[in-house]
This record gives C-alpha cells, sequence and structure tokens, in this order.
C-alpha cells in the first residue's frame, strides 16, 4: 500500500514558526502529475511569506507548506495527461496552492508547465531554474504594460532581431540578473550593460554582459558610463533585479523618454511619468495572464534552450540534513549572504 504520509517543512501559523512534520500526501486530480520532490530550490520570497505574512493569511491556508521550485521524478499521472509518463524526470514553479509546493517529498503540479529536465542538467540544477527564469521572460517578452514587449526568442527568425538596441541590468550577479543578461543575449540586444560586484565581472561577460559596472557607483557616475557605452542611443529598457529605493532611482535616471524601467518588487517613491513607464514584473508561472507566454516556453522551449547552450544554470549549493536545513539557508538569503549562486534543499534526505 503506497504511503499516505510524508516530510514537509510548513508554517503552522501566519508569522509563526517552520516546522518540519507529518503531512498528507497530495493526489494529481486532471492535467496534473505526482512528482518525488529530489531537489527544491530556495528564493527570497520564502523568506517573505514568513516575515511580511504574505500570500497565506487565512487560518484555513495553515499548515502552510511553501516552496517555490521544484525537480524531481513522475510518480503518478492525473486524467488526461499524455505527455508525461511516469519516472520522466522533470522541473517547475509551484503555484500558492496545497499540495503544490517544494518544501515536501512529494507535490503536485500541472503538466501544461511542466518541463523535462535538460539533458545537461543535474537534478538539482533544474530544481533552481523556474523561480530565477520567470520573471525575466515575463519582463522582456509579455506584451506593454506588462513587460517590454519584445519578440520571445523562441525561433531562429526572432533570435538577435534586436541588435544596437541597450539594455541595461540592475544586479546582474543576482539569479534573475543572469537569466536576464542571457536572454539579452539570445535577443540581440546590445550593448548589454549591468552592474554588479566587479569580482562578478568576468563571470557576468561570459553569460553576455557587454560591460560591467561597479554596483556602488554614485547615480551621476552610472548614468555618465552608460551613456559614453550607449554613444547617443536612447536607453529604452532598464531591468533592475534589486528594486531597492536606490536602484529604482537610479535605473529611472537612465532611461530616456518613452523608455521602460521593470522592478522585481513594488515601485518605491517611483512611478510612470515625464515619458517614462514603470511596471513590476509579476514572475508567477501559473499566473492567468502569464499562461499564455508561459506554457509553450515552458513546455516546447525551455529544455532546449539549456540543452542548445542558449541559457546557463546558476550554480549550486545543496545544503544539508534535507528539509531541515532551509531555515538556515533561508536566514542566509533574507541577510543578502547569498551571491551568484542558488541554495538546494533535498527533500528526500530529511530524517
Amino acid at each position: 500500500m503506497p504511503p499516505t504520509t510524508q516530510k514537509a517543512l510548513y508554517l503552522e501559523k501566519r508569522f509563526g514558526s517552520y516546522v518540519v512534520g507529518d503531512i498528507a500526501m497530495p493526489k494529481p486530480g486532471p492535467g496534473q502529475v505526482l512528482i518525488k520532490v529530489l531537489a527544491a530550490g530556495l528564493n527570497p520570497v520564502d523568506w517573505k511569506i514568513k516575515e511580511w505574512g504574505m500570500f497565506y493569511e487565512k487560518e484555513s491556508d495553515f499548515p502552510a507548506v511553501l516552496g517555490s521550485d521544484l525537480a524531481g521524478t513522475v510518480e503518478g499521472l492525473g486524467d488526461g495527461v499524455t505527455d508525461f509518463k511516469v519516472g520522466d524526470s522533470v522541473f517547475t514553479q509551484a503555484p500558492h496552492l496545497k499540495g503544490f509546493k517544494g518544501y515536501q517529498q512529494h507535490a503536485v503540479a500541472f503538466a501544461s508547465t511542466l518541463s523535462k529536465v535538460p539533458s545537461n542538467l543535474s537534478v538539482d540544477q533544474a530544481g533552481t531554474i523556474a523561480g530565477s527564469l520567470t520573471a525575466p521572460y515575463v519582463g522582456l517578452y509579455r506584451e506593454v504594460p506588462a513587460g517590454f514587449g519584445l519578440h520571445p526568442p523562441t525561433s531562429p527568425k526572432t533570435q538577435g532581431i534586436y541588435t544596437g538596441t541597450p539594455i541595461v541590468i540592475l544586479g546582474g550577479a543576482t539569479s534573475v540578473g543572469q537569466n536576464v543578461i542571457q536572454l539579452a543575449k539570445l535577443s540581440g540586444l546590445s550593448p548589454i550593460i549591468t552592474t554588479a560586484s566587479l569580482s562578478n565581472s568576468e563571470y557576468l561577460k561570459s553569460l553576455g554582459a557587454t560591460h560591467v559596472f561597479d554596483r556602488n557607483l554614485p547615480a551621476d557616475a552610472l548614468r555618465a558610463q552608460v551613456h559614453s557605452v550607449s554613444s547617443g542611443t536612447p536607453i529604452n529598457y532598464v531591468y533592475d533585479c534589486v528594486s531597492i529605493e536606490s536602484t529604482q532611482k537610479a535605473g529611472l535616471a537612465l532611461l530616456d523618454e518613452g523608455g521602460a524601467i521593470a522592478l522585481v518588487g513594488p515601485p518605491v517613491l517611483v512611478k510612470s511619468g515625464e515619458g517614462k513607464r514603470v511596471f513590476q514584473v509579476i514572475g508567477w508561472l501559473r499566473k492567468e495572464d502569464n499562461l499564455p507566454l508561459l506554457e509553450p516556453f515552458y513546455h516546447d522551449y525551455v529544455r532546449g534552450f539549456f540543452e542548445k547552450g542558449f541559457l546557463k544554470p546558476n550554480a549550486v549549493e545543496v545544503l544539508s540534513n534535507g528539509l531541515h536545513g532551509v531555515p538556515d539557508g533561508l536566514e542566509r538569503l533574507k541577510n543578502d549572504q547569498i551571491s551568484r549562486l542558488k541554495l538546494v534543499s533535498r527533500p528526500q534526505e530529511t530524517v
């Protein structure tokens, strides 16, 4: 008889503590699969849910399992699923629904936004992809006003078509920033200008950045450097992967009239005006109005993007002690102690 319970990391209540305990095993519904979770990537949103009380507010929401990124092996199929089979190695981004999250030993997932693990990636690497790839893809390729409105680079006809169009990426060494750089390169955007610690300069150039400036440059100095590189070409695209007050102000100052700045967090004292557009990227895979863009990307293209070398995964650090290691990892994320890599938990190693 298959097990009916499993180990999971969850919040007992809003603003509560993390607990590792037993919860019910989820069952896949129509159009869903059951996944044995082998790798669950850690993301800043997870500590924010605990500290800020986001997304889970009602008593009935608890216990609330967290974990947005997951990868593993298909163990069961719901009605109507034909594109996957038991044993497939897969990854996805989890919605805020019971049974779907990554910090548990088994999770369900929607087949329409499930991807097979690229043949050149480990399952640990795959467990970090979706959370740091969805927001870049949405910000660049969703239609205006939800994104920049660029053409997705899913065919040779739409790859490399923006040559000579500059983009500035604030926070290029973040997980999101690394993917914005790589997608910008695939789309042909150039020059690709980013800010980061200069110790990351060569790595970011290997991903596609053409110019890396010190993230600590004053806003006026950064603007002068950027405009010296762009040689008079208008700066119409700024992607702020940090989105604190100082970077938002600096990014807005870089834009020329008619340009847009994408934020990964809420606008802070900046707003659209003077011919400049400010928007927050909502990088959730299962957000209804993201699905027309993201379903084909995840189902049909993302695996090939990695196998063809268009995208490279973040470096990975595997946490010890299964799900018991997640709280310390989230604390490191909260304290900004992680650079250029993703933390991963292996739920099956939980004892």
